[in-house]
């Protein structure tokens, strides 16, 4: 599936239907009066949020989406029926700007949330509504107001609870698929991963949500590489998960480059709960090993520094129970702020 992460639609609520000129005709009744009923409302524009969905890839095959239109009145005073209104399900995680791309007009962070884009017309009054004792028969009725239309632009970042980071090639996409079931792309080269993927862990009966997202290089925040493309979906992750190449020359610089860029990009990003993780331990001696982890002190001092394999599943029960602990510390400040 092609992972769609910005999207251009147009949305155009139902016109309101015209209010209808009529009178009444039955024998022995003369001169009935106006009888004409009012215009149904025209159908709104809805926008649902959904968590079935991960991706805009639908929003690249339909980009205009238009409500029904009320109808008209008629005689008998009957008035027009409203026209349906159109829902479209809209990942979690959205955001949705109007045309300048700038002013934001929703997030949609719940599943089931509703959010109203576009309202439809009011239909128009029927001559019913002008009578009066000075006019008796009006022959006047108001036409439908027009639906509101708006150009907008969505743009998804990914909710998840742990979000893997780090340069490319430090073993991400192997991570996850030991840790999930997940099936990311796995290659001996950098940017094997060009699109985030998401996978489902648990360890001692709790599970989260662990995202695997592209890697970053020197000067990401400056849209280097792939730069804010994707650094954008880090700002929806709870806890960050900082995996590291222990067999690359200076892997303090390699830390350092990744929070530089973290930091350059968004404090918030900065601020996020971190966990620190060495990957590729079997690739080295303990001795080496032991060398990387004082180095690597040297500029995080924060908490433990984990040492894992992906590929043999060394330390991956520590660093689960770990990530653990933190995603619910996470969630329960999320609650009382």
């Amino acid at each position: 599936m092609q992972f769609i992460d910005e999207v251009e639609i147009y949305i155009k609520a139902g016109d309101g239907g015209n209010g209808c000129i009529s009178f009444r005709r039955e024998k022995f009744i003369p001169r009935g009066g106006p009888n004409g009923g009012d215009g149904g409302k025209g159908g709104n524009v809805i926008g649902e949020c959904t968590a079935d969905l991960n991706t805009l890839l639908d929003f690249k095959y339909q980009k205009h989406f238009i409500a029904k239109n009320g109808d008209s009145g008629k005689g008998s005073d009957k008035n027009g029926q409203y026209g349906k209104d159109l829902v479209i399900k809209i990942p979690l995680g959205t955001q949705i700007f109007f045309e300048d791309q700038e002013t934001l007009y929703t997030d949609l962070t719940q599943d089931k949330q509703q959010i109203l884009l576009a309202q439809g017309g009011n239909g128009g009054f029927g001559n019913t509504h002008f009578k009066s004792s000075i006019n008796q028969a009006p022959r006047r009725a108001n036409q439908g107001l027009l639906g509101e239309e708006y150009t907008l632009f969505l743009k998804l970042k990914l909710l998840s609870d742990v979000g893997i980071i780090g340069l490319p090639n430090a073993g991400k996409s192997t991570l996850l698929s030991v840790v999930s079931k997940a099936k990311p792309k796995i290659a001996d080269y950098p940017f094997t991963t060009l699109k985030p993927q998401l996978g489902v862990t648990a360890i001692d009966n709790y599970s989260f949500v662990i995202a695997d997202l592209p890697g970053l290089i020197e000067d990401a925040s400056k849209d280097k590489g792939l730069g804010h493309r994707f650094l954008k979906h880090t700002e929806r992750c709870g806890v960050l998960l900082h995996l590291i190449d222990c067999t690359n020359k200076d892997i303090a610089k390699d830390y350092k480059t990744i929070r530089k860029e973290l930091k350059n990009y968004s404090k918030n990003l900065a601020s996020k709960k971190e966990v620190v993780a060495l990957n590729k331990c079997d690739l080295i001696s303990k001795e080496e090993l032991d060398k990387k982890i004082k180095e690597l002190t040297l500029v995080y001092k924060k908490s433990k520094i984990l040492t894992i394999s992906g590929a043999t599943n060394k330390g991956i029960t520590e660093l689960l129970r770990e990530l653990a602990i933190n995603v619910k510390k996470y969630k329960n400040e999320s609650k009382t702020n």
